[in-house]
């Protein structure tokens, strides 16, 4: 082979090389800045303080539940403080680690749960790759939104339009089925 040939061959290959370090470099979760979650961290929504846009649901692991809202009820945006779950589904959540946990998510990890009378169970978590029951990226329409409104769609982030009404949204949220528990 030709020195000429073998440089020809070897660009692509080396693109292809750092192409699949950088997007593992930003993938990459750091386990230091990472947030103990397990499956009792997500309870029924109406434990959760709503929005006042009435859109979706937050909480605070950490207790720091004052900065998530003020952030969620803001007209301007601004960024979640660690610890933040933003719930829109009973079956969907978002939680925001410490700072520098993943750079490509904003330190934001995604969970498909399973839901039932006894609680949560975690189905699927992850960063750039859980896709939601509804067949989509959970990411990949995250990712859509205004840097302002750090990763959370709404009606005017810059996500696109889920496929749901505002008023199956609310029926799906009303059938969480953790907040029919018999105490």
């Amino acid at each position: 082979m030709k020195k000429s040939s073998f440089i020809r061959l070897s660009k692509p290959l080396l693109l292809i090389a750092c192409s699949l370090l950088l997007i593992g470099r930003s993938n990459s979760q750091d386990a230091d800045r990472q947030l103990p979650v397990t499956g009792d961290i997500f309870k029924c929504l109406t434990e959760m303080t709503k929005s006042l846009n009435g859109d979706f649901f937050v909480d605070n692991i950490l207790g720091n539940l004052e900065a998530t809202t003020a952030v969620a009820n803001s007209e301007t945006g601004g960024d979640y403080p660690p610890g933040s779950v933003v719930v829109l589904v009973p079956s969907e959540a978002m939680v925001k680690h410490e700072a520098g946990w993943n750079a490509a998510t904003n330190d934001w990890e995604f969970f498909e749960l399973n839901v039932s009378e006894q609680g949560s169970e975690i189905n699927v978590r992850g960063t750039t790759e859980v896709i939601n029951q509804f067949g989509g990226n959970c990411f990949g329409c995250h990712v859509q939104a205004r840097p302002e409104w750090d990763l959370i769609c709404g009606t005017d982030h810059g996500c696109a339009p889920l496929p749901l009404t505002r008023e199956t949204i609310a029926n799906i949220q009303n059938s969480d089925p953790r907040c029919n528990k018999e105490d």
